[in-house]
């Protein structure tokens, strides 16, 4: 059993890490104040120096790391395997407000391209995934709605039906990532094409351009009180009767669950690496500030407790890691149906194990943990986010309960 990365990331995980350390890191400021000084605070993948570092990444070879090669990787990045991407992601993670979007491995654009890649015709591809490979635009993933529990999917009632040649797509969306961005030019719109077919073949996935008439970006979201805008935004859609040609739909009528989830296992588990890299990032700071501060006359770090909380912090990001990567290598092997029991495994423990480490790393830190001088709690808040995005935890328990019962019943 060897758990020593090969020669190929190993080469891309050191090129990735000077860039972060001499490039990304000290470019953070710079995109802070760029930021600020936009007239649309939204549009923040339009700042000058993220600009530079796409390009820069481009010419290291650092672009498009996330897409793997039976879906095009080979021909549009590095054609990475699951298992050869995961260290990488999970270096993108110690800094993830810059990091993955300035290697085009930003979400949601990354599950979009893999859908286009894997189902989209060669129109759409033309259209939409080669400007998405070039970073030349955004895109966003509409599936979660406002008036329905989305944690089943089956409950998304956006309709979407045909009109001769055209389809016509009504209904509200929410917390769609990155649709507060100007350069999302389209949206991947799940909805209903067919309410008389069975449940899991009730659904449709179309591709509706940002500019359509009827498209209304209703409101920005925030998460625990931040409204997310270095990375796109949140937001809440409305589709008034949204005409689209019938060219536009992705794959064929009543496959829209299948794509969904094809899509989500990928999602789920980038998302797991980039996390790994946030608690690693948690756990330096902790140490740091425990080595610094001084209680009672000894430092943070000679307390019983707070030797307790690196320790188990170490353990946990151990065992989380050789999860993560088992699932990545059972992607690779066996493919995403086949891994599907340790995908939702890691979508269960990844965001509790994280939130455990961030909020001793807070606790560390004192007061100055939840404010804006250290990036403790804004991680915290995106990290517990998770255990909704792709899935809330208690649908991947209950799945993997019944999973687990089957298997033992045999």
């Amino acid at each position: 059993m060897d758990f020593a990365p090969d020669a190929r990331t190993e080469e891309l995980r050191t090129a990735l890490l000077d860039f972060l350390d001499t490039r990304i890191a000290p470019a953070g400021p710079v995109f802070d104040e760029q930021l600020a000084a936009l007239d649309d605070p939204w549009a923040w993948s339009s700042v000058p120096v993220l600009d530079e570092l796409r390009a820069e990444a481009r010419d290291r070879g650092l672009w498009n790391l996330f897409l793997p090669g039976e879906t095009g990787g080979e021909r549009y990045g590095a054609g990475l395997t699951n298992l050869q991407y995961a260290p990488l992601a999970e270096v993108t993670g110690r800094m993830g407000r810059l990091a993955p979007a300035a290697l085009n491995c930003a979400a949601p654009d990354t599950g979009n391209m893999e859908v286009l890649a894997m189902f989209g015709t060669p129109e759409q591809k033309d259209r939409w995934l080669r400007p998405l490979l070039d970073g030349r635009i955004r895109s966003a993933f509409a599936m979660t709605e406002p008036d329905v529990a989305s944690s089943d999917a089956t409950n998304v009632s956006t309709s979407i039906r045909r009109e001769g040649d055209e389809y016509v797509v009504s209904g509200r969306k929410w917390w769609i990532t990155g649709a507060m961005n100007p350069q999302c030019e389209v949206f991947v719109v799940m909805g209903k094409t067919d309410p008389s077919a069975d449940r899991h073949r009730q659904h449709s996935m179309i591709l509706v351009p940002r500019d359509a008439e009827g498209v209304e970006v209703v409101r920005p979201m925030e998460v625990f009180g931040y409204d997310d805008r270095d990375h796109g935004g949140h937001a809440e859609l409305a589709f008034h009767d949204v005409r689209v040609p019938a060219s536009a739909l992705v794959g064929e009528e009543g496959a829209g669950f299948a794509i969904a989830q094809a899509r989500l296992g990928p999602g789920r588990i980038h998302h797991c690496m980039r996390a790994i890299g946030v608690a690693e990032k948690a756990l330096e700071m902790m140490c740091t500030r425990a080595s610094e501060r001084v209680a009672f006359g000894r430092t943070l770090s000679e307390q019983g407790v707070v030797r307790d909380w690196i320790a188990e912090s170490r353990v946990r990001i151990e065992q989380l890691r050789l999860l993560v990567l088992k699932a990545a290598w059972l992607m690779d092997t066996v493919g995403n149906k086949g891994a599907h029991t340790e995908i939702q495994a890691i979508k269960i423990a990844t965001p509790a194990t994280v939130e455990w480490i961030l909020d001793k790393a807070i606790q560390v830190h004192g007061a100055g943990g939840i404010s804006q001088d250290f990036d403790l709690a804004a991680a915290w808040a995106g990290n517990r986010t998770l255990r909704f995005a792709d899935g809330p935890d208690e649908v991947h328990k209950n799945a993997l309960a019944k999973a687990e019962l089957r298997r033992q019943a045999r």
